[in-house]
């Protein structure tokens, strides 16, 4: 079993029949994943694909079937609202792949969040996967292989890099997840270690992230205090120059804290094995395990 997803789960796609959503949301569904139902306002009451029913919203979309798991597709116009209607329909579990929401947009969602019943992975991710069993999310599935290993990540790219990494090392992996790089996002690197520390299922863990902001710290110290499990991570953007931004929004250098070094030296001083080039992420974790 993985942590927060798993074959059982019941998936509500919002905007399902978007350009965005086709490819994608017909990949997980050949996956595995349970897509119950979908959201498109005015096209309630069609299908999408041979089974999948379409509603005009959220609330007409729970009043008719049982829910865990939302996959949010829409436009970046468009994707607070989605959000917000996730939240309040008490979504356990909802992932947004959706790129270039206002950073205004997201700390109404961040609000909203707060108190909530709901986990939101996003957005600007490639999402959550337990290998084998489902996925929701952009991820290649065929580079994944079932397994122990948790693996969370704030670059999509780096993601699919160190799984492939594993595959072909054959070392499995327990569930995969990409939080995303916005400045203002969900499930935190801190929140994914907590989890896979809980999760009986994930023996190891593999941390990628990069410049900007403070989460490697607070990862880095909730191992520190309550890791049990190896550890091994990756920081990318040793060589970026100060206020420059990296490809992701929040991967920006802005002081010494949110540096690729001050954050490498916290993570070894936790006692996390950090990789110094992405090409041996999986090399060094098989060396943290003493492999």
């Amino acid at each position: 079993m993985g942590i927060l997803l798993d074959a059982t789960t019941r998936v509500l796609v919002q905007g399902i029949t978007g350009k965005a959503a086709t490819f994608h949301v017909d990949q997980c569904q050949a996956y595995g994943t349970q897509i119950v139902a979908g959201v498109r306002p005015g096209k309630g009451g069609q299908c999408w694909g041979k089974n999948v029913p379409i509603h005009n919203s959220v609330k007409d979309a729970l009043s008719c079937h049982g829910v865990d798991a939302s996959l949010v597709c829409v436009p970046a116009a468009q994707a607070m609202d989605a959000l917000l209607e996730a939240i309040e329909g008490k979504i356990s579990l909802i992932v947004c792949i959706t790129e270039g929401i206002p950073i205004h947009d997201m700390l109404l969602v961040r609000e909203k969040l707060a108190g909530s019943s709901s986990l939101l992975i996003g957005p600007n991710c490639p999402g959550i996967i337990t290998p084998g069993q489902a996925k929701l999310g952009i991820m290649p599935a065929e580079i994944h292989l079932p397994g122990t290993v948790g693996v969370i990540s704030r670059s999509g790219t780096l993601t699919f890099e160190t799984v492939w990494q594993l595959t072909r090392m054959g070392i499995g992996q327990s569930t995969c997840i990409g939080v995303g790089g916005d400045p203002i996002h969900g499930l935190s690197l801190a929140d994914g270690m907590r989890l896979f520390q809980e999760d009986p299922a994930t023996e190891g863990i593999i941390l990628v992230g990069e410049i900007g902001g403070e989460e490697e710290l607070d990862a880095a110290e909730y191992v520190r205090s309550h890791g049990t499990k190896p550890v091994a991570a990756f920081i990318a953007g040793v060589s970026a120059p100060a206020g420059r931004r990296m490809g992701h929004a929040g991967a920006i250098v802005s002081g010494e804290r949110s540096g690729a070094a001050h954050k490498i030296a916290a993570l070894e001083e936790a006692g996390i094995a950090v990789a110094r080039h992405p090409g041996r992420i999986a090399q060094t974790f098989l060396e943290r395990m003493g492999r």
